[in-house]
């Protein structure tokens, strides 16, 4: 919208970069371009703004397949008026002198006819195509087409409108249709998941089937190893007890060795020992032959004396004593 200032019965228009202005005075065009800037008088001055800048035109509709089934279509279609002055000349952009303001509504006219026109080429698309070709192909068989259409489109180059690009948004079928159509989807999916699920489970039980049977065979092998220990341990003691009864059979028979020359050792010592004290007591009675027999009874009272215990102290009873005072008073009378 063109901006528009008053002065004394005169107005000011400023146009936008983006705004083709065109002012008519008399029939003549006194400023044609954008971005303009300059005075008029409102009861002389005949005004039209034209965009000329890419405007977005976004578009719903609905079509049916060749399976009568319903379709909606959401589109957007990118274009801008590449000659504003026929696009002024077709259409009516005209503002008012006092507020810049469109008189009438030109750019939903362009939309109507950008519109319609998408629409007859994408209903044309649709009506040849199945339901399940369209929700697969449909969106680039329809952009093509629309863009086709509008490019070989008669009025638009004749009212100064150029098509820049076609975008078609999505495709769908009516709610009931697409849930039926997700139906099918959602349960193959599904049956993927399950199958990954059982598939996952399988593994993991084979995996603890595995686990289990190391363990066991784990098992297996330690209880042959403690097998082959307690047998080791066996023949070790068997063969220990073997040698220790060797050792002890030596060490016996070493010791009865040790005792038969001991023995026979103290047998040939008492032997000699018993004739030397033979011989020596020969020799005594030898030599006690030949002597006195009174100087024998001395010999005899001094061993006798040399035998007797010794006696610390004597006690004498008063019976003892009577009795010895007795004895000796009848051996003085």
């Amino acid at each position: 919208m063109a901006d528009i200032t008053r002065r004394l019965g005169w107005r000011h228009l400023r146009g936008a970069p983006t705004a083709h202005i065109r002012h008519h005075r008399g029939g003549k065009v006194l400023h044609d371009g954008p971005g303009l800037s300059f005075w008029f008088r409102a009861l002389t001055a005949a005004l039209s703004e034209v965009p000329v800048d890419d405007r977005e035109l976004a578009m719903t509709f609905h079509a049916r397949t060749s399976d009568f089934q319903d379709v909606a279509v959401q589109a957007t279609v990118t274009y801008r008026i590449s000659d504003p002055a026929l696009a002024a000349a077709r259409l009516d952009f005209s503002v008012d002198p006092d507020t810049g303001v469109w008189r009438g509504a030109p750019l939903e006219q362009l939309g109507t006819l950008l519109t319609e026109t998408a629409q007859q080429h994408a209903l044309d698309v649709l009506a040849r195509t199945s339901l399940s070709s369209a929700l697969v192909d449909g969106v680039a068989a329809v952009r093509e087409r629309v863009a086709e259409g509008l490019g070989g489109e008669q009025r638009l180059p004749a009212t100064g409108i150029e098509v820049v690009a076609v975008r078609v948004v999505a495709l769908r079928p009516e709610p009931e249709v697409e849930r039926a159509l997700r139906t099918p989807a959602r349960e193959q999916i599904q049956q993927e998941a399950d199958r990954a699920t059982y598939e996952r489970r399988a593994v993991a039980v084979e995996r603890e089937r595995a686990i289990a049977e190391n363990e066991l065979a784990s098992r297996i092998e330690l209880a042959r190893r403690e097998e082959q220990l307690v047998e080791q341990r066996g023949t070790n003691a068997r063969r220990e007890a073997e040698e220790q009864a060797a050792a002890d059979a030596v060490r016996a028979e070493a010791e009865a060795a040790r005792s038969v020359r001991l023995s026979r050792a103290e047998a040939e010592g008492a032997r000699e020992v018993g004739e030397a004290r033979a011989q020596a007591q020969a020799a005594w009675l030898q030599v006690h032959a030949d002597v006195d027999v009174a100087v024998l009874h001395a010999l005899t009272r001094t061993r006798l004396a040399e035998n007797l215990p010794n006696i610390d102290s004597v006690t004498i009873s008063p019976d003892v004593l009577t009795g010895l005072l007795a004895k000796l008073g009848q051996a003085q009378e």
